[in-house]
């Protein structure tokens, strides 16, 4: 494996990176911002960014990584742009990808393999406990999910959280306590204590 950063991106290779990684980005916006068109701009926006700084990529971090880090950044941006706008919050996710469908393709296989396979079996593990927290992420009530993905995702202070959302910083506090335990009863429920298939 070449661990020397690459001088020059081959743009080819970053294009085809970019659209394995497309559906993956997506999830992570609508995620956090709840709505299919501010998480359709931020990922077009990041898609901009990367094409636009591909020759700043040093190799220093891998790419997925660089990309999902530009990514936080165009969440933030429409979290502000859309900061006064209220948000219709989806009664039902009947309609979406399955998480599955995301991550493996129809003979089961991963869409994208990863660049080295240290241990198949912690990488299989690790993916399916993250496909299982991230379903468990969208079950939270939508303040909740919102308030927790901000706080620990995006890494945003708790004053400009209150600020944000107009919430007092006890109320932060209590909302993220309670999302921590809606998780840790999801992910008991369905990863830790589940049995074993």
């Amino acid at each position: 494996m070449n661990t020397a950063p690459q001088s020059r991106m081959d743009m080819q290779e970053l294009a085809h990176c970019i659209a394995a990684l497309r559906p993956t980005l997506l999830r992570l916006a609508q995620l956090q911002l709840r709505n299919p068109a501010w998480a359709e701009d931020a990922v077009s926006e990041t898609v901009l960014a990367v094409l636009q700084g591909a020759q700043r990529f040093n190799g220093a971090s891998q790419l997925k990584t660089w990309i999902v880090g530009i990514l936080k950044h165009k969440v933030l941006d429409q979290l502000r742009q859309h900061a006064r706008e209220p948000t219709v919050a989806d009664a039902g996710d009947d309609g979406e990808e399955d998480l599955d469908e995301l991550l493996f393709k129809g003979d089961g296989h991963f869409r994208a393999m990863p660049e080295h396979w240290a241990d198949p079996c912690s990488e299989l593990q690790r993916d399916q406990f993250f496909a299982v927290l991230e379903a468990c992420l969208e079950h939270l009530p939508n303040r909740q999910g919102r308030v927790f993905l901000m706080r620990e995702w995006l890494e945003i202070d708790s004053h400009v959280i209150c600020q944000e959302l107009g919430i007092a910083p006890t109320n932060l506090w209590v909302q993220l306590h309670r999302a921590r335990l809606r998780l840790r009863e999801c992910l008991q429920s369905n990863w830790i204590g589940a049995p074993p298939r």
